[in-house]
């Protein structure tokens, strides 16, 4: 990712739409926080750190990721469970946490091998522990942001489900997301052309602001009981399975 991206993620995913979407619709997969037991949580890819105040009210929030710039607004924001370190080696024992999440980081071109990654994930999570997976969804709709955040892949959910059950994972659900604005979404990427690369993370009028959450606070009302079969997000949460 272009270092400029990680001060735009840091000032605008706190309260940009499509941030306070997607933490609505992780919660929709997730379930609302709560209860008597404490969750030990991973982000494995935690960027500029939002994510990780956020899953904290699951239970004690780690992260990982490999930019220094990400850890450095890490700090700004006074984390300090964090380590400098890539997906596909983390610095934590076997069975370390109950949940791991990791928000679009495996399409990332420093992930060279998406199935390393997943089986680290495997192996730092407890048995019957959740990974909760974020990914762009279809290669048709690389656009400039892609140049931007050095997109490798994008993903369908039948090619992401046969790789996590490659890592040893039974997938519990598959959903696209941030459905509704599809179709506008990829007109704009179609017709982008070869322009010069541009960040989609931009600020937005208050108004506009308020009606883009909207949709995807309603998408995150329908995940929590339905599917969606297209999009421009693609969530899977699967489980790691107890030994027999």
């Amino acid at each position: 990712m272009e270092k400029e991206e990680y001060a735009r993620m840091y000032h605008l995913e706190t309260t940009h739409w499509w941030y306070a979407g997607m933490r609505r619709i992780t919660e929709a997969f997730l379930g609302p926080a709560g209860g008597a037991r404490q969750l030990r949580v991973l982000d494995a890819g935690c960027g500029t750190g939002a994510g990780m105040d956020f899953l904290s009210r699951y239970g004690p929030a780690y992260g990982v990721d490999l930019a220094q710039e990400a850890i450095d607004f890490c700090a700004l924001r006074g984390l300090s469970r964090m380590a400098r370190a890539s997906v596909s080696s983390l610095p934590f024992p076997d069975a370390s946490f109950d949940l791991v999440t990791s928000f679009d980081v495996l399409y990332h071109r420093a992930v060279e091998d998406d199935v390393c990654a997943l089986r680290e994930f495997h192996r730092v999570l407890k048995e019957d522990g959740q990974l909760l997976l974020r990914v762009p969804a279809f290669n048709f709709l690389r656009g400039h942001h892609d140049v931007i955040v050095h997109t490798r892949h994008r993903y369908r959910s039948g090619e992401l489900a046969a790789k996590l059950q490659e890592a040893g994972f039974v997938v519990s659900r598959t959903s696209y997301a941030n459905s509704i604005l599809f179709p506008l979404a990829a007109a704009k990427r179609l017709m982008e052309g070869d322009g010069q690369a541009d960040s989609d993370v931009q600020s937005t009028g208050r108004v506009a602001n308020r009606v883009l959450k909207g949709i995807l606070v309603a998408e995150a009302s329908w995940l929590r009981r339905f599917s969606l079969p297209f999009g421009l997000s693609l969530f899977t949460l699967a489980k790691k399975p107890a030994t027999p």
